[in-house]
């Protein structure tokens, strides 16, 4: 394969990145081969080489800070785990400055469709979180997949912490948007999720 092709294929890769996407991105590096393709190739080595995935809550943190700040910080509220599918969603819920108690990254959800299931939801280190938590805290997508894999965590830690408080996000109009451009699905929730005014 010719290297435009190879980079493009690789590109591709990336969540997120779209065959397009990746073909431009493609060109721009090799038509800059000592800029930016350089300093790309520079922070990919250097993040290759100096970050790992925190040992507790699987978010991406330096080698030399592992366990990660949020799972070091002792203010951080020990009593409710937020169980998330990716480590970009811890970074995400911590812009919303809410929450303050500590993270899990399931590295994933249930997938049939791309051979994902329960052994790589890393269910096991789940568990032993979850035994120290007082409410575990189902902060998933709203895909089906998610639904799917929600549903299934809720009955594991059920059965196992029959004590244990299983709450999700409450789901429903986003800031900004109005009700004529809301789903029936996404109406539903925000109607049986409402609060108190």
């Amino acid at each position: 394969m010719d290297p435009l092709g190879q980079l493009t294929d690789a590109l591709c890769k990336l969540p997120g990145i779209g065959r397009r996407t990746a073909e431009r991105l493609a060109v721009h590096l090799a038509r800059n081969p000592s800029g930016a393709a350089r300093e790309l190739a520079e922070a990919v080595e250097a993040a290759r080489s100096r970050l790992t995935a925190c040992t507790l809550c699987g978010s991406v943190t330096a080698k030399d800070e592992n366990p990660c700040r949020l799972c070091s910080d002792a203010r951080r509220d020990d009593a409710i785990l937020c169980v998330v599918e990716d480590p970009s969603d811890i970074a995400l819920l911590e812009r919303s400055g809410e929450y303050h108690g500590r993270y899990f990254a399931l590295m994933g959800k249930l997938s049939p469709m791309r051979g994902e299931g329960i052994g790589e939801l890393r269910l096991p280190a789940l568990l032993e979180r979850a035994a120290q938590a007082k409410e575990v805290l189902l902060a998933l997508n709203c895909d089906v997949e998610s639904e799917a894999t929600a549903s299934y965590l809720r009955h594991v830690l059920s059965q196992k912490f029959p004590a244990l408080k299983i709450s999700r996000l409450a789901l429903g109009i986003p800031a900004g948007s109005a009700i004529a451009y809301s789903d029936p699905v996404t109406l539903g929730r925000a109607i049986r999720g409402r609060t108190e005014a």
